[in-house]
């Protein structure tokens, strides 16, 4: 059996405490669907759930 490898990548360094999904920004790109198959056809802004529309990051 070959041994397992093991590597570890250090974590994404965020910048003044910007939320990483929004940059910041506390708006995140969502998908539009319509239609019966719910075929995309834009997007909208959304509020981020991470951090609530605030743009810190919530565990800073």
């Amino acid at each position: 059996m070959a041994p397992r490898r093991t590597t570890l990548k250090p974590p994404p360094v965020v910048e003044n405490g910007d939320c990483k999904p929004c940059g910041g920004t506390g708006n995140v790109p969502t998908t539009v669907r319509v239609g019966r198959k719910r075929r995309p056809v834009g997007q909208q802004d959304g509020l981020c759930l991470n951090c609530f529309g605030t743009g810190t990051d919530p565990d800073a």
